[in-house]
């Protein structure tokens, strides 16, 4: 299977590579998901660098409690995003593989550890028009694909 990319890579260019773990979160009726604002105005599913020592789900874990003071139960792994990208306000050039993940349950037991971002609920696809990196557009579609058709006769 190839792994979806997103970004150019310069040949020119040294990339660091930060590897990264995030989960598409919907509300109890599937209709909205949760993304996060960080404080230079981008939106990103909640998620975040994998620390040494910590495999994807440690990570996740710990990433949500910070992000969202949520605890989670993990659903389907949709899969890796390849992304690369200029960080200008690290001056460095990423190599980011991004693992994407679904939340089947989750429940809000404190507050965000991190209290500088802002949190707010939207439509996959309106979700999907805010998101600033490709990888986590992709995640959402993902997550999309997989939801019992809206459409469907009954």
């Amino acid at each position: 299977m190839t792994i979806p990319t997103f970004g150019n890579q310069n040949e020119h260019e040294n990339y660091v590579t930060r590897q990264g773990v995030y989960a598409v979160i919907p509300n109890q009726d599937r209709s909205k998901i949760i993304l996060v604002q960080a404080p230079n105005g981008a939106w990103f599913l909640p998620g975040g660098e994998i620390e040494i020592g910590e495999n994807h789900l440690q990570a996740l874990e710990r990433e949500l409690i910070e992000e969202l003071g949520f605890t989670v139960k993990i659903g389907s792994y949709y899969g890796q995003a390849d992304e690369y990208f200029y960080s200008s306000h690290r001056d460095t050039h990423f190599y980011h593989p991004a693992y994407l993940y679904e939340v089947t349950d989750f429940q809000a037991i404190s507050k965000p550890l991190e209290d500088f971002n802002h949190l707010a609920w939207f439509p996959a696809d309106e979700a999907i028009a805010k998101l600033k990196r490709g990888s986590h557009k992709w995640g959402v579609t993902e997550w999309q694909k997989k939801q019992p058709s809206t459409n469907s006769l009954t």
